[in-house]
């Protein structure tokens, strides 16, 4: 699995975070910002970062938008410790990018993204309500903001901690596999984020999309470009747009399985279910790397002493440096 194909991106703003797209070739043509760092593309290594800023009005500072991203797949999902801290985490919300032309690689990828980041989050607002139970409070109401009172799903669903935006990249691609695949990647994704609360787009270089998820930028980031606020689409013919709480249970449908099927998978809850059924289509290209996890610079058969102990000393650098980035950014303000 590339760096590049899936990915976990944040963006802080002084107003709100998110983060939207390939992340060097389309930063700069969904979100209107007056600047946008320019760095040549390349593939995101570690945590990479970038800033955008925005304009309020005449002689009014500026917003600032902290553009973080997560590369390397689901190797370094310790590094989210560094972004995501009790001082940004009210400002902040999670785009999840996931390739749709990788099927294979989508569900132990988003499974595993999403898993190491709620729980980093659930942390983090436990902390926070230790000192100020109030914000704590306040941000786990936020979580239904996004849900009416009388859905019939509110029972049923766990909504993601912080605000969560899935996108499906490479539409271009995907449109062209077989419509019984499509349906299953379509309906799984669109069951996936109504779960979790989230919005859910797919994407590709098509003008009409990037400026669509130009919308879905400046409203979470800055709260202005409303218009995409109540779209939808749910066609699995036509990229897929349907905003946080807008879908439900009954329009999506049971796993598109047949029902003498269903009794067979073992499951002890739907998103469990949901899993088994995509799996069954899509089963991962390599299950000990995406859900174990193991690092093949730790596998014994790839042993050099030599290298072994650079590899540590780099190792231990990287521990320095994630303490010294954590107490650095602890000590920005996000308004400065």
């Amino acid at each position: 699995m590339s760096a590049q194909s899936h990915s976990l991106r944040w963006c802080s703003f002084s107003l709100g975070l998110c983060c939207c797209g390939d992340w060097h070739s389309v930063l700069s043509s969904t979100i209107e910002a007056d600047q946008v760092m320019d760095e040549p593309a390349k593939p995101t290594l570690a945590l990479e970062y970038t800033y955008g800023r925005k304009t309020k009005g005449h002689n009014t500072p500026k917003d600032i938008a902290h553009f973080w991203e997560l590369g390397g797949g689901t190797s370094l999902l310790d590094l989210i410790s560094i972004p995501i801290t009790v001082d940004t985490l009210r400002t902040f919300s999670i785009v999840l990018v996931l390739d749709l032309s990788k099927p294979n690689d989508l569900w132990p990828t988003m499974e595993n993204l999403l898993q190491a980041t709620k729980s980093h989050v659930d942390k983090v607002i436990m902390k926070l309500g230790k000192t100020n139970s109030k914000a704590s409070a306040e941000m786990r109401q936020r979580m239904w903001s996004a849900m009416q009172k009388d859905h019939p799903d509110r029972e049923l669903i766990d909504p993601f901690p912080i605000p969560l935006v899935i996108i499906g990249s490479k539409y271009d691609i995907f449109q062209d596999f077989d419509p019984e695949k499509r349906k299953v990647i379509c309906k799984t994704l669109r069951f996936v984020a109504h779960y979790y609360g989230a919005s859910l787009m797919f994407t590709s270089k098509s003008e009409a999309l990037l400026l669509k998820m130009r919308g879905v930028i400046n409203q979470l980031a800055f709260g202005i470009d409303k218009r995409y606020c109540k779209s939808m689409c749910v066609d699995q013919n036509k990229p897929l747009f349907i905003t946080a709480g807008l879908d439900s249970l009954s329009q999506i449908g049971s796993p598109p399985v047949p029902d003498s099927d269903i009794g067979k998978l073992q499951a002890h809850s739907p998103m469990e279910l949901w899993e088994k059924v995509y799996e069954k289509l899509f089963p991962p290209k390599s299950t000990s790397t995406l859900k174990a996890i193991q690092d093949p610079a730790r596998d014994p058969q790839y042993a050099e002493s030599e290298v072994d102990e650079m590899r540590v000393q780099k190792d231990q650098e990287l521990e320095q440096y994630k303490r010294s980035s954590s107490k650095t950014w602890k000590q920005i303000e996000l308004d400065s």
